[in-house]
């Protein structure tokens, strides 16, 4: 199996690399941000129990977290859905 790269190196301009982020950029991170918040909380969770037992303590954290990071992936699906439709 041959690996190919995204990007041709040919076909990337060093200003491209270089250049800062743009509002619409900087917007969508900042939109996603309690989503990034709620993953990095479960990782968090995940590797606290990955050198020892799990109890019952740990098991109920770890479904708080994944059902935190649902629950914030389903909001901000629902405010990207109703921004489209109003746009629309």
């Amino acid at each position: 199996m041959k690996i190919l790269p995204l990007h041709m190196l040919s076909d990337i301009d060093a200003s491209e690399q270089d250049r800062e982020p743009t509002d619409a950029e900087l917007d969508a991170i900042d939109a996603e941000m309690p989503l990034i918040r709620a993953e990095v909380e479960e990782l968090d969770v995940q590797i606290s129990l990955m050198d020892r037992p799990v109890t019952e303590l740990d098991a109920r954290r770890l479904r708080r977290a994944r059902r935190k990071v649902l629950a914030t992936r389903r909001e901000l699906t629902n405010q990207t859905r109703t921004v489209t439709e109003v746009g629309a």
